[in-house]
C-alpha cells in the first residue's frame, strides 16, 4: 500500500467512496508518525482558521472547506469531536486524517471527548465502522490514532485551543505538555478535565452535569490567561445556535460551533473562526447543505477496493 495515491484518494472521498480497509490501516500508520512528533499543547503560527464541533456531518465539512478554503493556501486547527452522531463519521475522520498526510503543517487536529473507544463504541462510529466496512477492525485502528493527537493547541503563544476546557489541576500550559497523552482519554483528571469541562457564569469551580470535567467561571478564565500570557480561549464542546458564544465580561473565551442543523435537526448555523496574521477574529457563519443528512443505498457502503 505503499503507493497508494493520497490525491486520488481525498477526490473519491468528496464523492462518498470511503478508503479499503488495507488503505485506512496504511493511513493511520502513516499519520500516527506524523502526529508523534506533535506536542500535547501544539504551537500554531497565524493566520490560522479555528473549526468546532463536526460530529460526522461530512457534507457539511466540504461546504466549511468551501467558505474557508482548502490547505495550504488556509491553516486549520480543528478543536477536536470529528466523528459520532453524523451519519458520515467515516468520510469525516478519513477525509481529515488524508489532509493531515497531505499537509501536515496546515492542519491540526485536537482530540475531543468523543475521540475516545467508549464514547464512539456507544454515540455512532462504531456502529457505523461495522454497516459499512462489515467488520470492526478499522474502529480499532482509528481509535488507535486517535491516543496519537493532540491535547490543545497554542496559537502565536496567545490563543489557547482546547475541545472542552480547564482543569482546576493544570494552571500552566508546560503542565499540560507533561500528560501521558497516548491512552484512553480517562474517566477523571486533568486529561479529562480538558476534554469535559464547560464554562458557567460562576466565578471558580462548580460540579458538571456531564458528570465528566468541571463547570469554570470567569476568575478561573482570567487567571489561566495572565498566568500563560493568552488573551483567548477558544473551545467547541457545546451547541451554540448562533455558530459562535463569547464569554464573561471580558469576552476571554468563546466557544466555537461547527456542525450547521445538528443532529439534521437542531436548526441552528455553524461558524468557523478565521484569526488573521494579527490575531484579529473573523467569524464565518454558514448553513447546512441541503443533502447534508442523505444516506445512499446499501451499495455506498461496501467499500470499493483499488
Amino acid at each position: 500500500m505503499g503507493n497508494l495515491d493520497i490525491e486520488q484518494c481525498i477526490e473519491e472521498l468528496k464523492e462518498g467512496k470511503i478508503l479499503p480497509e488495507r488503505g485506512l490501516r496504511f493511513v493511520c500508520e502513516r499519520a500516527k508518525e506524523i502526529l508523534i512528533q506533535e506536542s500535547n499543547v501544539q504551537p500554531v503560527k497565524s493566520p490560522v482558521t479555528l473549526v468546532g464541533d463536526i460530529h460526522g456531518q461530512f457534507y457539511d465539512v466540504l461546504e466549511l472547506f468551501k467558505i474557508g478554503g482548502y490547505p495550504p493556501a488556509t491553516n486549520y486547527v480543528f478543536i477536536g469531536d470529528f466523528v459520532d452522531r453524523g451519519h458520515h463519521s467515516v468520510e469525516t475522520i478519513e477525509f481529515l486524517i488524508l489532509l493531515k498526510i497531505k499537509f501536515p503543517s496546515h492542519i491540526t487536529l485536537l482530540r475531543g471527548n468523543h475521540e475516545s473507544r467508549q464514547v464512539t463504541f456507544s454515540y455512532g462510529l462504531y456502529e457505523e465502522i461495522n454497516r459499512k466496512y462489515g467488520n470492526s477492525n478499522p474502529w480499532q485502528y482509528l481509535t488507535d490514532l486517535f491516543d496519537y493527537l493532540p491535547i490543545a493547541a497554542v496559537v502565536d503563544g496567545r490563543v489557547f485551543c482546547v475541545h472542552g476546557g480547564l482543569s482546576p489541576k493544570m494552571k500552566r500550559l508546560d503542565q499540560i505538555n507533561t500528560i501521558e497523552r497516548k491512552i484512553e482519554i480517562p474517566h477523571e483528571g486533568p486529561f479529562s478535565d480538558l476534554m469535559w469541562s464547560d464554562p458557567d457564569d460562576i466565578e471558580y469551580w462548580g460540579l458538571n452535569h456531564r458528570g465528566a470535567g468541571y463547570l469554570f467561571g470567569s476568575q478561573v478564565v482570567k487567571e489561566f490567561n495572565h498566568i500563560n500570557g493568552l488573551e483567548l480561549v477558544a473551545r467547541a464542546h457545546q451547541l451554540v445556535n448562533e455558530g459562535y458564544k463569547y464569554w464573561f465580561a471580558e469576552e476571554s473565551l468563546v466557544t466555537v460551533w461547527s456542525a450547521p442543523n445538528y443532529c439534521y435537526r437542531c436548526g441552528n448555523v455553524a461558524s468557523i473562526l478565521e484569526l488573521d496574521g494579527s490575531l484579529n477574529r473573523n467569524f464565518r457563519i454558514f448553513r447546512s447543505v441541503e443533502n447534508s443528512a442523505k444516506v445512499e443505498g446499501i451499495s455506498s457502503f461496501l467499500p470499493y477496493f483499488l
